[in-house]
């Protein structure tokens, strides 16, 4: 039985290699052919076929908008309060500036009052005067002008009303001695002021208004 079963086989085997190999084609046994011939055969209506040209993907360009050019930035610097000895000055130092690149502000410098004690007879009289201020926990510093020393301040305030309130209340604590005074009268002031200065203008005006404005330094507008 196994030797039919292995005869069975080989005859099997030996069939399929005929009929692969087309030997069978003469008894219409035959695998398809895949010859390129044979494939145009089984083409349906290759007329209708159209190839068509390849169309330009490459993206186009969008338009640039035209700018128009930017306007130079320009700040607003000012200095002040001058007093009038100092608006001169720079009165003169901004003759060169562009005109109407600058202006003078007249403005009002207020007025300055203080609870003052002094003028004492001498050093020593200021000495004991300050130990006693010390003792009742009292602030109290020297006053800044040459015209009352040798003094002490204990206090400076915008107001005259202001000053004597303070003078009242100093009055409880115990201090006799001490009155008010006008530290600074006051006056007419200027505030300088450049408001459109671009950065080579601005640079011109710093240079030459340093000296005159000395401690007034230009900031910006508010």
């Amino acid at each position: 039985m196994l030797r039919l079963a292995v005869i069975a086989l080989l005859l099997a085997n030996a069939g399929y290699y005929a009929w692969s190999q087309g030997w069978l084609r003469t008894w219409g046994l035959a695998p398809v052919e895949q010859s390129e011939p044979h494939r145009l055969a089984q083409q349906i209506r290759p007329e209708t076929l159209h190839i068509l040209p390849a169309r330009d993907t490459a993206p186009v360009a969008a338009p640039v908008a035209s700018e128009a050019p930017a306007e130079a930035a320009t700040v607003c610097l000012q200095a002040g309060v001058l007093n009038t000895r100092q608006a001169d000055a720079v009165r003169s130092a901004a003759a060169g500036l562009p005109q109407d690149s600058w202006s003078l502000e007249a403005t009002t410098i207020a007025g300055r009052w203080m609870v003052y004690m002094g003028r004492f007879a001498d050093d020593e009289a200021l000495e004991k005067k300050r130990a006693e201020l010390r003792a009742r926990k009292l602030p109290f510093d020297r006053p800044g002008n040459p015209a009352l020393e040798p003094g002490l301040s204990l206090g400076r305030f915008g107001t005259e009303e202001a000053a004597q309130r303070a003078l009242a209340t100093l009055n409880g604590q115990g201090v006799r001695t001490a009155k008010v005074v006008v530290e600074r009268a006051e006056a007419q002031g200027f505030t300088l002021r450049l408001p459109t200065l671009d950065s080579a203008t601005r640079a011109q005006a710093e240079t030459q208004l340093r000296q005159a404005l000395g401690d007034k330094a230009l900031r910006a507008c508010p």
